[in-house]
């Protein structure tokens, strides 16, 4: 016998979940906005919902048919997947050492096991919002940031001979920043990339620009820009909410680093003959949009400050401004059009009381 539960069902379409088997009891699950609904609490029988599938057409009739068919499935065991993607953050977020045998292989691995899992996989999406994969996923974004930034330093302690070992695991690091910008934001986790990354800006840039790291790190340089651009546009594009406060910061410490790059770049490539590391258009143009889309959300007075520094430096030409500077004077203008009409009006009603 199936038991239909006291609940508002529709007689014109039925789905039948899960599917039924002759002589079992389980629940018929009806829904449709055609007809008005009515509440129902009968026992019948699976010859009784052959029937009835039968009076509601063709189609209805063969799905129902199909399905008893088929055996009883279990629910998925979501565990399991949890477990499995804990592991592979883990993994993928790991500031060890490469792991014997498999060097380098297994965290680059795990990185795209993450990676596939969160495009692929509809479990996965359920699980994301568990507290314990969140709180995996926050501490390896901290712990991946910070170990970028202490290997940085020690960038400036290494003697020549051990320089290039360092700078090749700072590039490692890199691209575990630049994973993170890709799979954070399907987490909904980028805001903690992006406060990490805000703490620390001003001291990897004072590292950057020291005159040691001036020669040979230009790939570093521009990964670093790569990743700052990921960073403006999380924020200045609502992805990520942050605080003015922290808005102002950012963009005051990497608009001028951005600035400088971009002419040192582009001689480097007139310079030397195939030298890789260019601020291509697509970059460009995602940066000077990100900044000015980020401009125009600060206070009146922040907007004022960095638009009068951009000014100044004109002759730079890169990033361009203009944009934010019309819409910023446009502003300016109504809100001191409507406080003088403001203020007049109060004059006037001071006058005729």
């Amino acid at each position: 016998m199936i038991k239909l539960g006291v609940k508002r069902y529709s007689i014109t379409r039925a789905f039948i979940l899960p599917p039924l088997k002759a002589g079992s009891s389980t629940p018929l699950l009806c829904s449709s906005s055609e007809i008005d609904y009515f509440p129902c609490c009968f026992m019948f029988s699976c010859s009784d919902v052959d029937h009835v599938c039968s009076k509601l057409g063709s189609d209805l009739h063969t799905s129902y048919l199909t399905m008893s068919k088929i055996p009883d499935i279990k629910p998925v065991d979501l565990s399991t997947t949890k477990e499995m993607f804990v592991s592979a953050i883990r993994f993928a977020v790991s500031i060890e050492g490469p792991c014997f045998p498999f060097g380098d292989e297994l965290r680059i691995s795990a990185q795209e096991q993450v990676d596939y899992m969160l495009g692929e996989d509809v479990d996965t999406t359920i699980i994301i919002a568990d507290d314990e994969v969140q709180s995996v996923v926050r501490m390896g974004v901290y712990n991946i940031i910070h170990s970028f930034e202490m290997g940085l330093s020690s960038l400036l302690l290494d003697s020549t001979l051990e320089f290039e070992d360092g700078y090749n695991r700072i590039m490692k690091r890199v691209s575990d920043l630049e994973w993170m910008c890709i799979v954070l934001p399907k987490m909904d986790l980028m805001k903690n990339f992006v406060s990490n990354w805000a703490e620390i800006s001003s001291k990897i840039l004072g590292i950057i620009e020291d005159k040691k790291l001036d020669h040979d790190t230009w790939g570093l340089k521009l990964k670093l820009i790569e990743v700052a651009c990921k960073v403006l546009e999380a924020v200045s594009y609502g992805n990520v909410i942050i605080p003015a406060q922290c808005r102002v910061q950012l963009l005051k410490t990497w608009f001028p680093y951005v600035r400088k790059m971009k002419p040192l770049l582009d001689l480097k490539v007139v310079e030397e003959t195939g030298f890789p590391y260019k601020m291509d258009e697509d970059l460009c143009q995602a940066i000077e949009g990100a900044i000015v889309s980020l401009i125009l959300t600060l206070p009146s007075n922040d907007q004022a400050d960095i638009l009068a520094d951009w000014i100044r430096s004109r002759e730079v030409g890169y990033p361009d401004l203009s944009e934010a500077f019309e819409v910023w004077c446009y502003r300016t203008k109504s809100a001191k059009r409507r406080l003088v009409e403001g203020l007049e009006g109060h004059s006037d009603a001071a006058v005729s009381t």
